[in-house]
This record gives structure tokens, sequence and C-alpha cells, in this order.
């Protein structure tokens, strides 16, 4: 579940709770959309988030793009265990702990991710579709 809180202050607030996965992409496509002037942050939280996969990624990928877009700053806080890694993972960053969740804000290695992340899904969209005849 993905909830979106526009604080008055100015920032906008993404909470995610459960898996970031493909389902979770319209709900991070929406939270920018009542964006206004007014705000100049984005934080995400991701204290709920217990598990990501390459969709969810690219969604949070997207998200922060998105952001950046439209002149917001971007915050991610909360990393847990596992979707840490799995970006770290994607990245080629190896070793146990070195995933670190300040680096996603850096804009060459969200480029970085992307990059690694797509061709990630393309490989394993083309080994379903090898595997099933297609």
């Amino acid at each position: 579940m993905i909830t979106t809180n526009i604080q008055r202050h100015g920032t906008v607030l993404v909470s995610v709770t459960g898996a970031l996965d493909e389902s979770a992409g319209s709900a991070l496509q929406r939270a920018l959309d009542d964006v206004t002037v007014d705000e100049r942050d984005l934080m995400v939280d991701l204290h709920g988030a217990m598990s990501m996969d390459v969709d969810g990624l690219l969604h949070l990928l997207a998200l922060h793009r998105r952001a950046e877009s439209l002149g917001l700053r971007v915050l991610v806080v909360g990393w847990q265990p596992q979707p840490q890694q799995f970006m770290a993972d994607v990245a080629g960053i190896r070793g146990r702990g070195s995933a670190t969740g300040e680096r996603y804000a850096v804009a060459g290695f969200r480029r970085l991710l992307e990059e690694r992340a797509q061709r990630a899904r393309d490989l394993s969209d083309f080994g379903a579709g090898w595997l099933s005849g297609v």
C-alpha cells in the first residue's frame, strides 16, 4: 500500500508499506499529481517496504526522476534490508552491508540503476518468452 501526504510546510511525503513491486506503479505516479509550487521536497518513507523487485525499483526511480523534473529535492528514508540490498545488487555493489540508501539521491547513480534494472527486466521478459516458446 502506498499513501501520499502533502504537508503544508512544503513537503510531499510518500509512505510505502508492503511490497514495492509492479502494482505500486500507478500509486507512485499519482503521488506527485497535486504538487504545487509551494512544495519543495519529496520524502519517500520506506520503513514499511519489506521487499522490492525490479519493477518496484524502476517505479521508485521514475518517481525520483519526475520529482526532480518538478524541482523537488528528493530524500528516501527508512531503507529496509531487502530493498536496500536489492538496489545495491542491481547497481553492482557487492558485499554484505554495502548498500547505502544515501547513494540513491545521486542522479548519476539513479541512471546507472535505471539502466541495469531495465536490462534485468528485459532479460527476465526474454527468458519468460523463450521458455513459453515465443
